[in-house]
């Protein structure tokens, strides 16, 4: 079931929502037990067998960390090693094997005969999720753990599938509050504008320009030479197909869960605004690139041991973020790009050189273009793929296709007004807040009325609210499929 097909908007969520309300009225505990279950059967609708192994899952993890918040402090730390070793185990084995196997045979030659293993969905969430958990109850920052609560915990549809990587400190509280089962005007107004918009940004911007990437990419892989007029189109086409699915997919989740009383964290904050590539590390899979700062790259040691040391775990940090997002060395190749980047952008602001007129310009041209030429690594299946389309971007293959046809001219502006829409228009969370009295409500880790005071915008936002409503209702005859889906 996907967030953007009629199945979706029209029968589960109002289902859901109201019978949260309904139960919620007499019984907060039964409320969170229907909305754990209600998001078990969205993710059983997939794949009934893959319930099992989140199942598993969840008891595994639920159980190591009622052991962690009551082990000493001698036996806390292995626990902890063991526990998260068993979840990275089966992380490795359902996303990893194949990739293994495949790596295997094409350098030694051996036929090995093995059947595939199929990737469960979401599991690269929901095993960082119950990660970040276990950490917190090492800590002692995890005070109380009821199993009904800590289902709803990993389960919760709004960010089960794609994210954010959530904490249990900061999102189990907010059910507990006074009201979190009572209709909430104000949440409600604002999540479903949310979710609007971002159901436009995937339907109408994001599979837009999908096949043009697609038509680019597949054929790349098969073998043709891309003109640098092809290239570039395809390459900005995928660029803004990411950006605008992932950002849909982020307005969508925390929409849907403000719906509930719940407010899930920023995981996007216009990150191809970036000047740098450190700055855009902190808007693009804000829980993400968080995780692998606290969990990995600080565990490494950070920046505390020296420069060299400093810039090895940063590229190893970035390398292993490469292949958590797919088994294959393409996406290695990516996150040893980004790693690469971020040395130089670091070991760059280590000599301490003075800004210089149009400063911030340049590096915002030069932090776009070494983000698109790596998305080319990051879409490309193949390694001959990615490089026919680098080869076509650089001229290599010639300027313009034999014959200039009128979809070139409609590509290329449509991707033009793609980047103006990312690059300067303001972003979700700060087109709303302008209806809003309180200017942090997207940066405060809870929610209550007094702070969330909702100003009625200008009938003209309203109007243009309603449009874009239309627009993305209107394209969800062949809902498609979120592309961190498959993350």
């Amino acid at each position: 079931m996907l967030f953007n097909s009629f199945a979706f908007i029209f029968v589960f969520l109002p289902v859901t929502f109201f019978g949260f309300l309904i139960i919620g009225r007499r019984n907060p505990r039964l409320a969170a037990a229907w909305l754990a279950a209600a998001s078990l059967f969205f993710y059983g609708c997939w794949y009934p067998p893959y319930l099992l192994i989140l199942s598993v899952s969840i008891l595994f993890n639920y159980g190591a960390g009622i052991l962690l918040t009551q082990a000493g402090e001698s036996r806390r730390w292995l626990l902890t090693v063991v526990a998260i070793s068993v979840d990275l185990a089966a992380l490795a084995y359902f996303k990893y094997a194949n990739f293994f196997i495949e790596t295997v045979v094409a350098v030694t030659g051996f036929d090995l005969s093995v059947a595939k293993i199929a990737l469960p969905l979401g599991i690269s969430f929901f095993t960082f999720t119950q990660i970040a958990f276990l950490v917190d109850c090492s800590r002692r920052e995890v005070r109380e753990v009821d199993f009904g609560r800590y289902v709803l915990f990993v389960t919760y549809f709004p960010h089960l599938i794609a994210g954010p990587i959530i904490h249990h400190k900061d999102i189990m509280p907010q059910f507990a509050q006074d009201g979190a089962c009572r209709f909430n005007q104000t949440n409600f107004t604002i999540g479903t504008i949310i979710f609007l918009i971002g159901l436009f940004k995937k339907v109408c911007l994001a599979d837009t320009v999908a096949p043009v990437a697609t038509s680019l990419f597949d054929g790349a892989d098969l073998g043709s030479a891309p003109t640098a007029l092809d290239a570039w189109i395809g390459a900005l086409s995928y660029t803004f197909e990411i950006y605008f699915d992932f950002s849909g997919y982020s307005d969508m989740a925390i929409g849907l869960s403000l719906l509930f009383n719940v407010k899930l964290p920023i995981n996007f904050n216009s990150p191809y605004k970036s000047t740098s590539i450190i700055e855009f590390w902190k808007r693009w899979h804000i829980s993400l690139s968080t995780f692998l700062r606290d969990y990995l790259y600080f565990t490494l040691g950070g920046n505390r041991r020296g420069r060299v040391r400093r810039f090895l775990n940063l590229m190893l940090t970035m390398l292993i973020g490469g292949l958590w997002h797919g088994a294959s060395w393409t996406f290695v190749v990516w996150g040893g790009l980004h790693g690469f980047y971020l040395v130089v952008n670091h070991a760059w602001r280590g000599l301490g050189i003075t800004a210089f007129p149009g400063a911030r310009l340049v590096g915002w041209a030069v932090t776009f273009l070494a983000v698109v030429v790596a998305w080319v690594f990051f879409r490309a299946k193949t390694f001959a793929g990615a490089l026919a389309v680098l080869s076509g971007m650089v001229g290599l293959n010639g300027w313009t296709p034999p014959i200039l046809g009128e979809s070139y001219l409609t590509n290329g502006v449509w991707c033009l007004a793609l980047l103006m829409m990312a690059v300067i228009l303001p972003n979700t969370q700060q087109w709303v807040a302008r209806w809003l009295a309180c200017p942090s409500y997207f940066t405060m880790r809870s929610l209550t009325t007094e702070e969330a005071v909702w100003r009625s915008p200008h009938p003209i936002w309203a109007v243009g609210l309603g449009l874009l409503a239309m627009l993305a209702l209107m394209n969800l005859s062949q809902p498609s499929v979120f592309l961190y889906f498959n993350f």
